[in-house]
């Protein structure tokens, strides 16, 4: 049986050095299911592994699409599975990373058979976004699924108007909807998950905040304003900058806006991950270690 190490934690926390390290140790590669650094023009506001690092380990959803590009996590799981059968024909360990809770899920159990999109729906909710504001369907989905509200990143508009529209459509909550496993997977799935004092947490995301604005990301952002109504660029890093731009806010204010929202999806995270009971948790100072350590005991 071939075996799929997932390494998964919080924003900032070290999942990509972890997880070269785990790569190198078995001598495999790397599958990211990171959805925002599929886009190649976002190298600095996503964390995308540095050129050294992608040359340590070969890997794999890095940098392969275009923000102009559509694709959809029902499309990124496709392309996964084919890829690491792909894979497991040169290896018995495959290793997949990223903070994209939904992303991770599709590789490891499958997609539910969700509707398609409800285009009266899509076309009444997008009404609200624009005459009430993402405020509005944020309240609409606390009101509707209390549970994915806790865990979805509630800054990305599209991911609202999708489980409001799901919502809808199935009468039931968008949480109920996405479950239960879809199917059975022929390898075998180990979680290893990385975890670090709140504090500490908080610490790290304030530290890469100021590391990528001293990298360019200013630059970066303004350089993809013309598509800040793309689905990609609805996301913590390029929003706040785009009002700094637009003299809603200062840059001050800006930088601090994204330091406070990617604390918020760091918590988010903590609470997707706490009520999953198949991740073997290891500390942040010490992870490889104790993660090689685990892999010996159990695979």
């Amino acid at each position: 049986m071939k075996t799929l190490i997932s390494v998964i934690g919080t924003t900032g926390i070290g999942k990509t050095k972890l997880a070269i390290g785990i790569a190198k140790h078995f001598g495999t590669e790397i599958v990211s299911c990171d959805s925002r650094q599929f886009f190649r023009e976002m190298k600095i506001g996503t964390a995308t592994p540095s050129d050294a690092e992608l040359a340590e380990v070969t890997h794999h959803f890095i940098g392969n699409l275009s923000v102009k590009d559509y694709y959809s996590i029902g499309q990124f799981e496709k392309d996964a599975a084919e890829k690491l059968a792909e894979l497991f024909q040169k290896h018995d360990v495959a290793v997949l990373v990223g903070g994209s809770m939904m992303y991770e899920k599709a590789v490891i159990e499958g997609l539910n058979d969700l509707p398609e999109a409800d285009e009266n729906h899509q076309k009444r909710l997008a009404e609200i976004w624009d005459s009430e504001g993402i405020e509005k369907l944020q309240q609409m989905l606390l009101d509707l699924d209390p549970e994915y509200y806790r865990n979805v990143d509630l800054n990305n508009p599209r991911r609202l108007l999708r489980a409001i529209d799901i919502i809808w459509q199935t009468r039931k909550t968008y949480t109920e909807n996405i479950a239960d496993q879809v199917m059975k997977r022929n390898f075998e799935v180990v979680r290893i998950g990385i975890e670090a004092p709140r504090e500490t947490i908080y610490e790290r995301i304030n530290q890469r905040v100021e590391q990528m604005i001293s990298d360019g990301l200013v630059d970066e952002a303004r350089s993809l304003v013309d598509y800040k109504n793309l689905v990609p660029l609805q996301t913590v890093g390029y929003t706040e900058l785009f009002k700094y731009f637009d003299g809603s806010w200062t840059l001050d204010f800006a930088i601090e806006e994204i330091k406070k929202n990617s604390r918020r999806f760091a918590k988010r995270q903590l609470t997707w991950y706490r009520k999953e009971e198949n991740i073997h948790w290891v500390n942040f100072e010490n992870s490889l270690e104790e993660s090689l350590s685990l892999l010996k005991k159990i695979m």
